[in-house]
């Protein structure tokens, strides 16, 4: 355990005091009756009620037989006015003892102070915690109208590993992560009221697949067998279509060993849903109805602001193939090329090829180094080769091509779609393919899922699948520019 620094050392001196007092500094249940927001929203319904709140000590100002202090809970902050004569000589003096950071209960009457700043009086004190580690206090001060903070507690890897502080201390980052949970919410009543099951799906899998990704392996000691942490659920769902379910969702976590950089963390939240009898052509008009109304049930509003640009959530969406979109912002049009000449097109690009690339990842690296960060309003994407997309169906007007798109919005994709392959001899066939790209050095490529061939064999209808990052989604709704800022606990390298 590291050295106690001074701080500490008075703070459990406090808390010795405290127990010789015989107060418990650790008590078993408070019964809170209101957060603060609600008594400062609706002062009018409280004024001069009693109430009893709850939270963590953030200020104090003690004067003689009286004092102030801020307590913070969830959803804000209220100022306490406490005064020896209301509660007692000696809850006085344990409240003297106390210090910022401190969980307290309070009962009172709530009232406003001649500055008109909603209070509560307090008649009832109770020390619920004590803290003997010493919050980073940040500080605000009026200047001009403007708030301007300082004494943040702004180191971003202290931030990420101590979370539990930086939730405290910066209120900013609490409102991210409660819009997080709206989003969730809407989407899943969205989902329900249009008819779709929610589902669960293996995590652990003994073939993982349903995306070009390099997956965590563990062992299972009863078994004797090597699992695998899913990347994707998507293969496990289109199995429950085959076996009767016309739509159904699943809000998965998913693994991918893989690098981590502002839009990636290695688990993450996905939100894939499959709808038989259905196309990509239905589902990018699904996507759309699902954007906006998500937007506007958190936001009130389907334009968000996203760094310097407003990007406006609502309908139609434009939409653009993927040779389209790479002959628009370069000049080439590289739609009939073979390998040899996407690679001489690449390097003429200064987009870097390695010997494991297919076509589909030469393409893909073309379309990332120079065309996505330039699609800021919703676009679709559509239309890819089918060397890009092993479970998708064959266009039906171009079967070089596959009936697939990715909504790009804000320079990043935010999903990825398809018109389902049903057909079960051409999925074999394009599992072979993966397997020979896996054989050339590919460690992403996908590998042959026997099973689920069978279940095609079974037969699959007419389907349409859609997966939605749900970290990159709320990014762009809470304007945020890098994973971590909307995961409470990112994946970081252990302390030394």
């Amino acid at each position: 355990m590291e050295d106690y620094n001074e701080l500490m050392r008075i703070r459990r001196s406090k808390l010795d005091t405290l127990r010789e007092m015989e107060v418990n500094p650790y008590p078993y249940s408070f019964e809170r009756t209101n957060f603060t927001n609600e008594i400062i929203e609706n002062y009018e319904t409280y004024e001069d009620k009693q109430v009893a709140v709850a939270g963590r000590i953030m200020s104090i100002r003690i004067m003689g037989k009286a004092s102030f202090f801020h307590i913070q809970d969830q959803n804000g902050k209220i100022q306490v006015y406490i005064r020896k004569n209301e509660v007692g000589e000696q809850t006085f003096e344990v409240f003297k003892i106390l210090d910022i950071g401190d969980i307290v209960g309070i009962k009172g009457k709530v009232f406003k102070t001649r500055t008109e700043e909603v209070s509560v009086l307090a008649e009832e004190f109770v020390l619920l915690s004590k803290s003997i580690r010493p919050l980073p206090i940040v500080k605000e001060k009026e200047s001009d109208g403007e708030k301007i903070v300082y004494d943040q507690f702004a180191d971003k890897e202290l931030r990420y590993r101590q979370r539990y502080i930086d939730l405290e201390v910066n209120t900013d980052v609490k409102k991210v992560f409660i819009i997080r949970s709206k989003i969730i919410t809407a989407m899943r009543s969205f989902l329900d009221e249009n008819g779709f099951l929610e589902v669960e799906t293996p995590i652990l899998q003994p073939i993982y697949g349903g995306a070009a990704a390099r997956p965590f392996i563990t062992h299972h000691n009863a078994l004797d067998i090597p699992l695998y942490l899913r990347i994707a659920n998507e293969l496990y769902l289109k199995r429950l279509i085959v076996g009767g379910f016309d739509r159904v969702y699943e809000f998965a976590k998913d693994f991918r060993n893989e690098g981590m950089d502002r839009f990636h963390n290695p688990e993450f939240t996905m939100l894939e849903l499959y709808v038989a009898y259905k196309d990509y052509i239905w589902m990018m008009d699904f996507v759309e109805k699902i954007f906006g109304y998500v937007s506007e049930k958190v936001l009130g509003t389907t334009k968000v602001k996203f760094g310097e640009h407003e990007i406006d959530l609502a309908g139609p969406w434009r939409r653009l193939s993927m040779f389209d979109s790479i002959k628009e912002f370069t000049n080439i049009d590289i739609s009939g090329m073979d390998e040899e000449d996407l690679k001489k097109t690449a390097k003429k690009l200064n987009v870097e090829v390695t010997p494991d690339m297919g076509i589909g990842k030469i393409i893909d690296e073309i379309f990332g180094e120079h065309v996505e960060a330039n699609l800021i309003q919703p676009t679709f994407i559509m239309d890819y080769p089918v060397e890009m997309s092993p479970l998708a169906k064959k266009h039906r007007s171009n079967p070089r091509l596959v009936e697939r798109f990715e909504p790009i919005i804000a320079g990043k994709e935010v999903a990825n779609a398809f018109s389902e392959l049903n057909d079960p001899i051409d999925q074999y066939n394009r599992f072979l393919d993966q397997m020979k790209l896996k054989d050339r050095g590919d460690q992403e490529a996908q590998v042959m899922d026997e099973d689920y061939v069978r279940a095609l064999e079974i037969g699959m209808p007419p389907t349409a699948g859609l997966g939605i990052g749900i970290d990159r989604m709320v990014m762009l709704f809470t304007g945020q520019i890098s994973i971590r800022d909307v995961i409470f606990f990112p994946q970081m390298r252990p302390e030394s």
